[in-house]
């Protein structure tokens, strides 16, 4: 997991080659211009999910994790309560078509999008977007879906 500000964001180019393409896009175009849905940016390589999310509770709400993509997580409007795991306990069986499973762990760390901050989750990690905060209950946020397959599944314990 890394979080940052947008400003930093250029700082992490060459960690993988579909990153540095959802990048250059987001350096170059306004993310906050798109309308909500999907925006395919490099095939299904690199797309963008721009949606209204009213945000959940932290307590008790499960982790997520892909195995295929990352998630670039930025809030154009508001900001959300978002938690991490480095590992959690598998909850139902992994679905490979919506590349998303569920587990349970404690929560190692979290933080706070929007306010030209960024939170990108890599495949495999455990982490908990879309949680309210004490000023916020819905945002408008885009999700860069980046291809990065993390065969391993989450970090299971």
């Amino acid at each position: 997991m890394i979080t940052d500000t947008l400003q930093n964001l250029p700082r992490y180019r060459g960690l993988h080659k579909n990153l540095d393409i959802a990048i250059r896009w987001l350096m170059a175009h306004d993310v906050a211009a798109l309308p909500n849905g999907r925006t395919e940016v490099n095939g299904e390589a690199v797309f963008i999910n721009v949606m209204d999310a009213d945000l959940r509770d932290a307590e008790g709400a499960a982790f997520e994790y892909h195995r295929r993509y990352a998630d670039l997580q930025i809030d154009l409007t508001g900001g959300e309560r978002w938690g991490w795991a480095a590992s959690g306990t598998e909850e139902k069986p992994f679905d490979e078509g919506a590349d998303v499973g569920f587990v349970t762990g404690a929560e190692e760390a979290s933080g706070v999008l929007g306010g030209g901050r960024f939170a990108l989750f890599m495949p495999g990690e455990p982490h908990k977007p879309s949680c309210r905060t004490p000023d916020c209950a819905r945002v408008r946020k885009a999700v860069f879906k980046i291809e990065m397959r993390h065969d391993k599944g989450a970090y299971l314990e």
